[in-house]
């Protein structure tokens, strides 16, 4: 792709930048650790967004991360957006230092408010882009960026609808290796979350932040649930439902 000729010997400095959400936080991780054991020398530096979980789980997996001040765009109260405008001025400014500074040689956006400014001001200042698009239905911001951006790798087919034709890669969606779980960690996991390993086990996933609708499901079947004899839920509700 676009490090494939880089030279193996020389010092590689790449910028990954997005967040918001695990869907967008864990397929960064996933992709920083790729580029780790492919070039073992490689100085990889996080862009996210201030006061979101990036800022936590980024430094918790041992790598350092800069925060802008991005926040979203409110379509129901169009009058708090001027203090988006002026957090997103602040963000293009910021990115746009972090990246003279750091100097990478590639900059990867995985979706998320923070990528939109970094990948922005790195095509302005010529470093190559590379959009990770981990969804079916292409995020607001990946949709923006995709016309500077080199390349874009997508997980599933006929994402040409959102991208231009010519840049699309069809590599799937990256996966962190400690999530391959061996046979003998099963057992562990049945006696962590105290379940019967006989069981048919149930697991409710509604994202790192969780899904009102999924949970609201669940709550109409939990009388039905908790009573059957043959089955066991294991429910990640979210943070925010908790």
């Amino acid at each position: 792709m676009l490090l494939m000729n880089k030279n193996e010997t020389n010092d590689m400095k790449v910028i990954i930048s997005g967040g918001g959400t695990g869907g967008h936080i864990f397929p960064a991780l996933s992709i920083a650790e790729a580029l780790k054991k492919r070039f073992p020398d490689v100085e990889i530096l996080f862009v996210g967004a201030e006061n979101r979980m990036e800022m936590e789980k980024i430094p918790a997996a041992g790598y350092p991360i800069v925060g802008l001040p991005v926040a979203g765009f409110d379509r129901k109260h169009l009058l708090r957006n001027i203090g988006v405008l002026i957090k997103l001025r602040k963000s293009l400014r910021l990115a746009k230092k972090t990246l003279k500074d750091f100097a990478p040689d590639i900059a990867i956006g995985v979706g998320g408010y923070a990528s939109g400014p970094t990948l922005k001001m790195a095509s302005k200042l010529g470093i190559p882009t590379l959009i990770q698009e981990q969804n079916s239905y292409a995020g607001v911001t990946n949709k923006l960026l995709a016309k500077r951006a080199s390349k874009i790798c997508v997980a599933y087919e006929g994402m040409e609808r959102f991208f231009p034709k010519e840049k699309i890669v069809l590599t799937g969606n990256p996966v962190r290796q400690n999530l391959l779980a061996k046979v003998e960690d099963k057992k562990a996991a049945y006696a962590f979350f105290g379940l019967d390993p006989e069981k048919k086990t149930i697991l409710v996933v509604g994202g790192s932040l969780g899904a009102r609708t999924i949970n609201n499901s669940i709550i109409g079947e939990i009388d039905r649930l908790a009573h059957a004899q043959d089955v066991q839920v294991l429910w990640q509700s979210g943070k925010i439902y908790y």
